[in-house]
């Protein structure tokens, strides 16, 4: 954690920028196609060294990205989450998104990750207001979002395939 300019800690956790070393353990969370059964396909290698790009780049403009995802007892890089801007019609929104790898879903790590970044979102960027994009068949983000105090607010058709996704948001106030 000491050589990177940017860091979250939670009980179990560290959030910090990917890096492209970071490429291997993402593979298994975003190549995985259960993992990524809400998505249009899993990545390939390409594809999951382009996530790393893209989200080095937004971390150094914004200070907002999806980060890696590392479990404080083995080290080890276990998924990604945090705040990315996205364009919804015309409207600037923050999306609070998460990946979690497969061995290790279902012991709250999503939740515990969206918390920070949500504290991290409304604390330190001031932000009055957060999102997660959730298809309605995608029960167990449903409940990640759930945890976080959000609600669905509205449905919208969102990425390259316009599927409906279900926005979910929550409002600094009400906390």
């Amino acid at each position: 954690m000491n050589d990177v300019p940017f860091g979250l800690e939670t009980k179990r956790l560290w959030l910090r920028p990917m890096a492209p070393s970071d490429a291997d353990a993402l593979e298994l969370v975003l190549g995985d196609p259960t993992t990524m059964e809400f998505y249009p396909a899993p990545f390939n290698r390409e594809q999951v060294e382009d996530w790393i790009t893209k989200n080095l780049a937004r971390q150094d403009e914004e200070g907002l990205s999806s980060w890696a995802v590392v479990l404080k007892a083995t080290g080890k890089v276990v998924g990604d989450c945090g705040p990315v801007r996205r364009d919804l019609k015309g409207a600037s929104e923050v999306e609070i998104g998460w990946h979690i790898r497969q061995d290790v879903q279902r012991k709250g790590l999503a939740t515990e990750a969206g918390m920070a970044a949500r504290k991290f979102c409304f604390d330190e960027k001031g932000l009055d207001r957060v999102i997660s994009l959730i298809r309605p068949e995608n029960l167990a983000s449903q409940k990640v979002a759930e945890h976080l105090g959000m609600h669905v607010e509205r449905q919208i058709k969102y990425g390259p395939k316009k599927w409906v996704h279900d926005v979910w948001a929550i409002e600094k106030k009400d906390l």
